[in-house]
């Protein structure tokens, strides 16, 4: 059981002896029950709302919320009729190039900078970013561009660092399940995009995004980047099934990294519109002005002409099912 009340009651913890846990949200309590309120006490609980809800992710159920959670990264708004276009260099590379990438996304339409200062890779050899440099790159060129940022933070004790300089926080496949780092992340006070982990299941996935809610962070944003199948001829497989049936489980928005789950700069197009169509509410994708010489994944970049076009598709799309871009 799920009850929202006005204020915390210590008369009911002291009842349930343990057995809840309490989150704060929108100057309210939530308390998560296991088990029954005792009767002589629920008459005097000032109940806003109670819910039963059979799902092991329990906040982010669409059972406890049924109307579509609403998250803001700076101005921008995700989970509304808007796609929102995140785009950007895979990695900080230098202030010049990603001040020209930012200028031209946001001529095309997109909304949000993304970029990575602390890169987690496959191997030890490959570029690992810029770090604190990286950070103060995107911070610069966010406030001369007017554009807000989305990077990613690969570890707890980079969360506070990470949050002084990012309008958002995104945990990669990787960490999907590093508790600890999902722990540090819902205390940070920053939107977090948290990626679906290549062999993670939806309700993985969605209870991954519990430990964020738990903390008291409600904005988050779930981001579908491909799963590993049988399959060898992209690097993942984009779960288009997965996007639609994910947005009837759970209030939180939903987008879609076509970068990563196809890893060939000639299907992002493709399976941007399949996203978009399938009902994501925001992309995320990859652009370089010169993908061939990228220090991170230039194969799954499109160039800035490249990304111009995507959006005259997306658009088409996206007002096809009733949403803007």
């Amino acid at each position: 059981m799920i009850i929202t009340l006005k204020k915390e009651s210590r008369s009911l913890e002291k009842a349930l002896d343990g057995k809840f846990w309490k989150v704060p949200r929108e100057e309210r309590i939530v308390y998560i029950i296991d088990g029954k309120i005792p009767k002589d006490l629920l008459a005097e609980l000032d109940i806003e709302s109670s819910k039963e809800t059979s799902r092991s992710f329990k906040l982010a159920s669409r059972e406890y919320l049924e109307e579509a959670t609403r998250v803001r990264v700076g101005e921008i708004e995700f989970g509304g009729p808007k796609v929102v276009i995140c785009a950007g260099p895979c990695a900080v590379e230098g202030h010049q190039l990603l001040l020209d990438v930012a200028r031209a996304i946001k001529d095309a339409g997109a909304s949000v900078l993304r970029g990575g200062a602390f890169k987690p890779r496959t191997s030890p050899y490959s570029f690992q970013g810029l770090g604190e440099e990286g950070l103060r790159m995107l911070r610069s060129v966010s406030e001369e561009v007017g554009i807000p940022v989305l990077t990613e933070v690969t570890a707890p004790e980079q969360v506070s660092l990470v949050s002084r300089y990012a309008d958002a926080l995104q945990i990669g496949a990787r960490n999907m399940q590093n508790f600890e780092l999902l722990r540090a992340a819902g205390k940070a006070g920053r939107p977090v995009v948290l990626k679906r982990g290549p062999s993670a299941t939806i309700e993985e996935w969605l209870l991954a995004a519990e430990y964020l809610l738990l903390e008291g962070n409600w904005e988050v944003i779930l981001c579908e980047r491909g799963i590993r199948t049988f399959e060898t001829a992209t690097r993942n497989t984009l779960d288009v099934a997965g996007i639609a049936l994910t947005k009837t489980m759970t209030h939180l928005p939903v987008i879609a990294d076509p970068s990563h789950a196809t890893g060939r700069r000639e299907l992002i197009a493709a399976a941007s519109r399949a996203a978009v169509a399938a009902g994501a509410d925001g992309l995320l994708i990859e652009v370089h002005p010169k993908p061939e010489i990228a220090m991170s994944d230039g194969p799954q970049s499109l160039t800035i002409r490249e990304f111009e076009l995507l959006m005259k598709e997306i658009t088409k799309i996206a007002r096809a099912v009733g949403r803007c871009v």
